[in-house]
């Protein structure tokens, strides 16, 4: 089923969803946006409320104005554990009847259910007229995310992406710094994070009986169907899976993607290639190394090049990520022992003197390099083999942008982006992922996993068109909407 023909049949479809052209737009933009008049609360609704659902929630809800009206999911026993911290709210498993049903109880949308689900729900809200707050990756398809990116304009909808680091301190001050020129115009970028959101195994066979708290014909949504699975999908392990997320690029790529992206003020890419194994149908590559060739900014030199790596032992050995005193790291997966809890953190990991952090960005310029560690730690200048002293440059940033004292408590940062949305709703403030944005972003990250189907062959996008020269990649920029 085609994603008109869904969202007709939810009675919610308002808006065409043609696939648009290129349109440059600034994360910092200063729109005019619908803002819901009248209102000293915010009643929200909740879609996806285990995991990093439940983050949302309790971030979203720290809010002093906002009501928790509707929480929605899959799993009854997350249901029924949001349940209890939101007695008031209305319950249910299939987010279409929950906004049909109370369209008008509701003032804003919160979607944090997997990647495949992310579109379908957010745009039957938005046709509803409702402001948006939708986790990272925008959307599974890049089609979808030229689609919520038009509506929303069209709509004039306050909508914000998931990516709370985006409002904390040291990323922004790292936007400043290479904006002030510290280390020239940039020529290349790496980036890294040795999670892995991969699986290089072949698919199950056979199926196991659907457990009693989970409703599996809702939690495949549009997706295709495909018999259940003990700990192959639900819960969380689905970002490993083509059908349903975005392998690690499209988690912790989206976060260490964001603050370069922003501060180079960068469009979506001209070409990119991805060296990976050989596509096996059902999960991502382990590791992938995806370079992209971007059309150059004020801030970039004319030819720019950004590298990606991700899965066990990322980053590779590279010249450009050579510290001072540098010390060898022996590779190793962060992955295998981990709770879900910590799959899912953005917990910073101080690196040991010579080492690169765990996760983090280079920035290789005409003047220095600039090491950004992913997260809630300063950028550090480079140059000549050298660390160099930039606390006067920092501190005219600072000045500069009334930026105040850095803060570096995750428990107190975290909900800040959160509530910039709900104030957004409110007239009183603005956002600063809105999709006119995060579409961008993520059009990006996902053009970087569809190259991991050709892999080593450059693919060349062309923005105006939305498609690829390439015509045979062109059938990954959409799938059908299954009806169910």
């Amino acid at each position: 089923m085609k994603k008109r023909e869904f969202l007709k049949k939810s009675s919610l479809f308002a808006a065409s969803t043609a696939v648009i052209p290129a349109v440059t737009f600034s994360c910092k933009e200063k729109e005019k946006k619908t803002i819901l008049k009248a209102k000293e609360r915010i009643r929200t609704a909740h879609i996806g409320v285990g995991n990093m659902g439940a983050e949302d929630l309790r971030d979203i809800s720290s809010h002093a104005k906002v009501d928790v009206v509707a929480l929605c999911d899959v799993d009854s026993n997350k249901l029924k554990e949001a349940a209890e911290k939101h007695p008031n709210a209305k319950l249910y498993a299939d987010y279409r009847k929950m906004l049909n049903e109370m369209a008008d109880e509701i003032d804003a949308v919160i979607v944090s259910t997997p990647d495949h689900t992310h579109a379908p729900a957010s745009l039957m809200a938005m046709n509803l007229d409702k402001p948006v707050y939708c986790q990272k990756p925008l959307t599974h398809h890049v089609s979808e995310a030229r689609q919520m990116r038009k509506l929303a304009k069209e709509k004039n909808l306050v909508t914000q992406m998931g990516i709370q680091v985006h409002s904390f301190y040291d990323y922004m001050l790292a936007t400043l710094l290479i904006q002030s020129g510290i280390i020239g115009k940039v020529h290349t970028v790496h980036a890294w994070s040795p999670k892995n959101w991969g699986y290089d195994g072949p698919a199950p066979e056979g199926n196991d009986p659907v457990p009693e708290n989970l409703d599996w014909n809702l939690w495949l949504g549009t997706s295709a169907e495909r018999p259940y699975k003990n700990d192959i999908y639900h819960p969380g392990n689905w970002r490993k899976l083509v059908d349903y997320g975005c392998g690690t690029l499209g988690d912790m790529g989206v976060h260490i993607f964001d603050t370069p992206y922003n501060a180079l003020a960068l469009d979506v890419p001209k070409t990119i290639t991805n060296n990976c194994r050989e596509p096996n149908g059902f999960g991502f590559p382990e590791n992938n190394v995806v370079t992209y060739q971007f059309p150059g900014t004020k801030y970039t030199t004319d030819e720019f090049k950004w590298i990606w790596y991700d899965g066990p032992g990322a980053p590779e050995n590279h010249e450009d990520l050579v510290l001072p005193n540098a010390v060898a790291s022996a590779e190793s997966s962060p992955q295998e022992d981990e709770s879900m809890e910590d799959k899912i953190a953005l917990d910073a990991k101080v690196a040991e003197e010579g080492k690169l952090p765990e996760q983090g960005a280079m920035f290789v310029g005409e003047k220095g390099r600039l090491l950004l560690p992913h997260f809630m730690q300063l950028p550090m200048k480079i140059v000549d083999g050298e660390y160099v002293d930039i606390s006067a440059e920092i501190a005219a940033v600072e000045k500069a942008n009334n930026m105040g004292a850095p803060n570096r408590d995750y428990a107190s940062e975290g909900p800040k982006h959160y509530h910039q949305f709900i104030d957004a709703c409110l007239g009183k403030d603005e956002v600063t992922a809105p999709f006119s944005y995060a579409a961008r972003l993520t059009e990006t990250i996902l053009l970087g996993v569809i190259a991991g189907r050709f892999p080593n062959k450059t693919l060349h996008w062309n923005n105006e068109t939305a498609q690829f020269d390439e015509e045979e990649a062109n059938q990954y920029l959409d799938a059908p909407y299954r009806e169910f």
